[in-house]
């Protein structure tokens, strides 16, 4: 398991990749670790349907 801040680092790469546009199978942390999960989430952060592109979630969410 990873330390919070290799999480916290792992986050805010996938954040990155996101913004650069590379491919989520990028991912450099072996699949079920925790910190797989945590470059997941910035990833998602970063491109998903929500905020899209690296923008921000409006606010009050969905």
């Amino acid at each position: 398991m990873g330390t919070r801040e290799d999480i916290v680092r792992a986050v805010t790469d996938g954040r990155e990749a996101g913004r650069r546009g590379d491919r989520p199978t990028a991912c450099p942390h072996p699949s079920g670790s925790i910190l797989r999960r945590a470059w997941i989430r910035g990833y998602a952060e970063a491109t998903g349907p929500v905020g899209g592109a690296g923008r921000p979630a409006p606010p009050g969410g969905l």
